[in-house]
Parts: C-alpha cells; structure tokens; sequence
C-alpha cells in the first residue's frame, strides 16, 4: 500500500479540477486493492445537517444525500470519528447499498478543524480493514483537506 502514496501524491498534484483529482483516487483505489469494491466521497452538503454524494467508484446507489445520524456515514458526521464495521450485518443503523457488501470503513475529513465529509470504503469481505488501511485513508482524507 506504500507505493500508492506516491501515486496518490502524483493526482493531487496534478492541474486537473478537484472532482476529477477525487474521480481518480476512487478509482486508483479500486483498482489496486482488491477488497475496496465501491469507493466514494461524502461532502457536507451547504449549512444542511446532512451529506451529499462526491466522485465515486463502485454500484449506482440510491444514497445520494444522507442526513446526519443516518447510517455508518452520518454517524461519522456526528461522531468525527472513523468507523470501521466489520460486519455490516451486526450493525442496527446500517444504510444497505448493495446486497454484496459485508463490511465498511468510514473515514471524516476535517479541514480547520471542521468535519466537511468523508471517504466512504465498502467490500465484498467480511473484516477485511487493517491498520494499513486506516493509515492510507488517513493520508488520503489530508490531502483531500489540502485542496478542498
């Protein structure tokens, strides 16, 4: 997983929109780790206590805004805090996207201090997430924070 910073480092760096730097990372993601089946960003949505739907990879899906609250993604928004769920279906206030997906991880971003949204991870395996991947989308969640 090391030597996709650098890769990361090079889309950041990179002269195209910030929807498209986000557009690829989902998928550079996707692409080489083979457990990450849907990818996506999560952005609050205006002064609205709820969060709208960036770049992503992966199955359409039907939530396209969540409020706060509302499943592991509004949790994240209320709680600051990462959420990893190994199992999804041990989960009471779990949003089902795809009848596929077995475990999440939800990491906030935070730009001066505020929560202004999130990469969202799902996949097919059940307990899949390391510490490895928290400190990759910990990495990728501040340079989303650097051009936001």
């Amino acid at each position: 997983m090391e030597n996709l910073n650098k890769r990361i480092d090079v889309i950041f760096g990179s002269s195209i929109s910030v929807e498209e730097k986000l557009s690829k990372v989902c998928q550079l993601l996707s692409d080489e780790i083979e457990y990450y089946n849907w990818v996506g960003f999560y952005f609050k949505n205006g002064d609205k206590n709820e969060l709208k739907l960036g770049p992503y990879v992966g199955a359409e899906t039907d939530h396209t805004i969540i409020p706060y609250g509302k499943g592991i993604c509004g949790q994240v928004a209320e709680s600051n805090e990462t959420f990893v769920v190994p199992d999804v279906y041990a989960q009471d206030n779990y949003l089902a996207c795809s009848i596929d997906t077995k475990a999440e991880i939800v990491m906030p971003i935070f730009k001066n201090g505020e929560n202004i949204g999130q990469i969202d991870i799902d996949s097919h395996t059940i307990d899949p997430f390391t510490d490895a991947d928290t400190k990759l989308l910990e990495y990728i969640c501040n340079k989303v924070s650097e051009i936001i």
